[in-house]
This record gives structure tokens, sequence and C-alpha cells, in this order.
């Protein structure tokens, strides 16, 4: 798989679906505001719509965008609960290790020292789970939205087998491309946000429908390179 002619491929779709279909542009920031209805068009896309697909049926795209959210949120539990779970251990930790003399409290340097080590370990497993997660969750959602079944979306011996055809590095390789591109754009409206608050907030919103088409165009072609599902 050519991994530039996805990045490509992806830009001409996104800019095809919205430059001088400036209508469509205005509906889908709205959407991205409902995101639910974005979602939906989301589901859309997955399903191999080209070009972009026009925004109709909101009852139907509503409903796909829920499904959707579903998935997710279910995807997004194990991380979630990790990250719980390692903030009430270092809330006890930091409790344990205080030590209270003459009405003053301070913190032993040893416990300190593990506390930091404990929490430092603690957020590298949560990362590497959130990482592992996000690769499953990439093929899942698309897997899901052709599927339209909830039970695909976690078939996880289907999942891999999908990536193996695809090829572990290239597909590793790929998302980081992608990621790449979209945190360029992030950072450059993150430094107009701080210069310009209003203005960075606005171009954020005119953005999100483009770099949305752009991302799930990208995930839909990388799960097509397997060929034949």
């Amino acid at each position: 798989m050519d991994i530039g002619k996805v990045i490509d491929g992806s830009f001409i779709y996104a800019k095809e679906g919205l430059v001088g279909r400036w209508d469509k542009w205005i509906l889908l920031i709205i959407s991205c505001i409902i995101f639910p209805l974005f979602m939906g068009y989301t589901m859309r896309i997955y399903r191999g719509a080209n070009p972009g697909p026009e925004l109709d049926d909101w009852g139907g795209m509503f409903i796909d965008g829920i499904k959707l959210l579903v998935v997710g949120v279910i995807y997004a539990l194990p991380v979630l609960f990790l990250e719980l779970v390692l903030k009430r251990s270092a809330d006890l930790a930091m409790l344990s290790s205080v030590k209270t003399t003459t009405g003053a409290s301070f913190m032993d340097p040893g416990a300190f020292m593990g506390f930091l080590v404990a929490i430092l370990f603690g957020a590298m497993i949560v990362v590497i789970v959130a990482i592992i997660i996000g690769l499953i969750t990439a093929t899942a959602t698309v897997r899901f939205a052709r599927t339209d079944s909830f039970s695909e979306a976690f078939n996880f011996g289907a999942i891999f087998t999908h990536i193996g055809k695809i090829g572990w590095m290239t597909y590793i390789i790929a998302l980081i491309m992608m990621g790449i591109v979209i945190e360029i754009v992030a950072v450059i409206v993150a430094v107009i946000c701080i210069v310009i608050p209003y203005i960075g907030i606005v171009l954020l919103l005119i953005l999100l429908p483009f770099l949305g088409l752009f991302s799930f165009r990208f995930l839909t072609l990388l799960y097509e390179s397997a060929g034949p599902v």
C-alpha cells in the first residue's frame, strides 16, 4: 500500500466533498456540534461512499451515530477504568506517605520517589493500553459500519486477521502518518487559539468537517487495502 497515495486520495476526497459546497460545509459544522449526526455521517464514509455523501435522512444518521458512539465508549472503558484506578491509587499513596509532626505535614523523600515511580509506571501502562485499543478501534469501527453488527465490532479474531492482511507495520506507520498530518493542523489551530482566542475557535469549527472527511476516508482506504472482506 502506498501511504502517500492514501493521504493524497483522502485530501482530494475532503476537498471535492466540501470546497465549493458551502451549504454542505455549514451543515457539517452544525453536525459536529450535534456530534451523533457527524458520527452517523462518518458511518456513511466508512461504508465506502464515494464521493463524499450528501446529508439526508437525518434520523437514520443520528441513530447510526449513536451506535458508533456506543462502540467507541465500550472500547474506551478499559482506558477509563485504568485511569480511575491510577488516580485512586495515587490519592491513597499520597495519603499514606504523608507524615505529621507537631501539627505540620510533610512527605518522606523516599516515599515520594516511590510514589513518582509508581505513578509514571501506571501512566505508561495506561498509554500502552490506549495505543493498543486505538490500533484495534481504527479497524473495528470501519468493520462495524460495513457489517452493522455490534458483535463484529468486537470480533477480535477477524479484526486482527484483517490488520494482518494490511501488514501490521504498514498499518501502524499509516496511522502514525495520519496522526502527524492532523497534529500539524491541531498545533497551528492551538497557536491561533492562544494568540486570537475567538478566531481560533471559529477556525477549529470550520476545519473540523474537512479533517473529519480526510481522516475517515483515510481509515476507509486503509481498511480496503486488505482486499475483499
